[in-house]
């Protein structure tokens, strides 16, 4: 059984290993990930039947809301719900119209288009979803949060975020949660980690898996030729042998004592399988994870 943790104060009680929907985006024929539709939810279900109970997702990944509220709605009292604004749902973005993604009447319009998407009246946790510290003042996202959360449209608010505006947003002390990238490879925010938990908001991991790194030389996203990269040159192939070794990346990222749920996307049934496992298997070992370190740490 996959174990539990508390998100922070915010009294949730969530799996350790999430779900990130981004995989979900469409099908193939639009350059999306999945085969059809139907695995879409062929996916969602197989999550919540392994027992995982947080689901994070957004806007800007096309139509993952769309397959949450078609194939899952039904069994939301199963799952935290997680969802984002700020970012502009794939094909319709709010700049085009000369209006800033992180106005007022941008984020609640948002909002409200996800809730209809997701077949419900309220997310558990709704997020900016990247935005800078100027943003955020400038448009005051912060009070935008707070009027949807006493409408009910959320129960928590939280921002995901990464350097150097993390450290701001963290100690403005306003958001109950941060989603913030973090694995052997890219150790930058680990401090940051541990900040935010000592004040009490809950830590949401993304990118625990080092993106699949070692079993490929090219991969989506601006983060990935960074993490290959230091794959590469950290001679941690030749250091864990014959191990698992995305399985070991991910159980590194896991004994972050601070770190309190990882989102993993993947629309591979044989992948989830596997997630799954590295999280019942827990924490490396103490030896290795001070080996892996070093390694990294010889590099960045």
């Amino acid at each position: 059984m996959l174990p539990q943790i508390a998100l922070g104060k915010t009294g949730l009680k969530v799996t350790r290993l999430g779900y990130g929907a981004l995989e979900l985006r469409d099908v193939e024929a639009n350059g999306g990930r999945i085969p059809n539709e139907a695995h879409a939810g062929v996916v969602l279900n197989a999550v919540l039947d392994a027992g995982i109970s947080f689901i994070d997702t957004a806007p800007a990944y096309g139509r993952s809301e769309e397959f949450i509220g078609r194939f899952i709605a039904h069994r939301r009292d199963e799952y935290t719900l997680a969802s984002k604004c700020g970012r502009a749902w794939t094909g319709s973005p709010p700049s085009a119209t000369g209006v800033s993604e992180w106005s007022h009447d941008a984020i609640v319009a948002s909002v409200d288009a996800s809730l209809v998407r997701l077949g419900t009246d309220h997310v558990d946790l709704l997020q900016l979803h990247g935005p800078t510290v100027e943003a955020v003042k400038q448009h005051d996202c912060v009070g935008t949060l707070k009027e949807l959360r006493a409408a009910g449209k959320t129960r928590f608010i939280g921002v995901s975020a990464v350097n150097p505006h993390l450290g701001t947003f963290i100690s403005w002390g306003v958001f109950d949660t941060f989603q913030i990238v973090y694995s052997a490879l890219e150790p930058e925010h680990e401090d940051s980690i541990t900040a935010a938990s000592s004040a009490g908001s809950g830590t949401i991991i993304r990118g625990g898996s080092v993106k699949g790194a070692p079993h490929r030389a090219e991969g989506r996203g601006g983060e990935f030729p960074i993490v290959r990269d230091r794959w590469v040159r950290s001679g941690l192939a030749d250091l864990l042998g014959d191990r698992n070794l995305v399985e070991t990346m991910f159980r590194y990222a896991l004994a972050h004592p601070h770190a309190h749920t990882f989102i993993n996307g993947t629309q591979n049934l044989d992948h989830l399988k596997a997630n799954v496992r590295a999280v019942e298997l827990g924490p490396l070992e103490t030896d290795l994870q001070a080996a892996i370190r070093a390694a990294v740490s010889a590099i960045v």
